[in-house]
């Protein structure tokens, strides 16, 4: 692996012909397939993001002519195959359920009608529920659920950059966003309808004072849509934000009662 991620790492630098990187750039889609290799991994100082992994499927999209590529009763114009359902071997796939090559879906993951796109990884025990989209790079735990049309963005530019991270256990509520390297903490619950990235406040008002995070929702918290006010030259206007309003117990810890949590602080689902 050391050798395919030099040679990767000079091509993108123009320090290798792109063509003779070739190889390289299609061992590291393998590894991704399979998934050995992961972009971004946890570890006991957090994630950490092997950008290298990003520049290879950034060359292999530059290598890749467009084709026209016949999968089952479907026809495809891309640069990029799909994985066949050998390759998803112990995940249960409702069409018309997709998962781009390059991306992992471990045995036990549930797809209904989805998208999995390239670098992306799905964790055992997960369902992907109807018309929801994993973006590229994205990591995904075990026994997440991700509700009905949900867009979990995709991010490989610039080569090191976080991508979105859903860790074990989480609940991302129907229709809610999280994007730009956000990172949902193990066990956080977020109500449907919240977006989130970067530069959307996620502000704890469980306490006597708020507490504002970015880019990050705290372990276990319960997050629902909000608005703050903000001046401008104008007037005031509301300006998106996310609201943590507690935080699950264990009474709510099971997917089962993921509902009812939502539900003890007056949220509709």
């Amino acid at each position: 692996m050391t050798t395919t991620r030099e040679t990767i790492e000079a091509a993108f630098r123009g320090d290798v012909d792109l063509e003779a990187a070739r190889p390289a750039v299609d061992e590291a889609l393998d590894l991704l397939d399979r998934g050995e290799a992961r972009l971004a991994e946890p570890g006991p100082d957090g994630w950490t993001v092997n950008g290298w992994l990003q520049e290879a499927i950034l060359l292999h999209f530059r290598l890749q002519q467009m084709e026209v590529i016949e999968h089952g009763p479907f026809t495809y114009h891309d640069k990029i195959p799909l994985k066949g359902i050998e390759a998803l071997d112990g995940v249960r796939v409702v069409p018309p359920a997709t998962v781009r090559r390059g991306a992992f879906v471990e045995p036990g993951v549930i797809l209904m009608p989805s998208y999995v796109n390239i670098g992306s990884y799905v964790a055992a025990g997960t369902m992907i529920d109807t018309w929801a989209t994993v973006g590229s790079g994205a990591q995904v735990g075990r026994d997440v659920h991700v509700a009905g049309g949900v867009g979990i963005g995709g991010v490989l530019e610039p080569p090191g950059a976080r991508p979105v991270i859903i860790e074990d256990g989480a609940f991302l509520g129907s229709r809610c966003i999280v994007t730009e390297g956000v990172v949902v903490e193990k066990a956080a619950v977020i109500g449907p309808g919240v977006a989130l990235s970067a530069s959307v406040p996620v502000i704890d008002v469980t306490g006597a004072e708020p507490v504002e995070h970015r880019g990050r929702v705290p372990a276990r918290a319960i997050v629902v849509p909000g608005t703050r006010p903000k001046e401008f030259p104008a007037g005031t206007y509301q300006l998106q934000c996310a609201l943590v309003i507690g935080y699950r117990t264990e009474s709510t810890d099971r997917k089962t009662s993921l509902n009812a949590a939502l539900r003890d602080h007056g949220i509709a689902v």
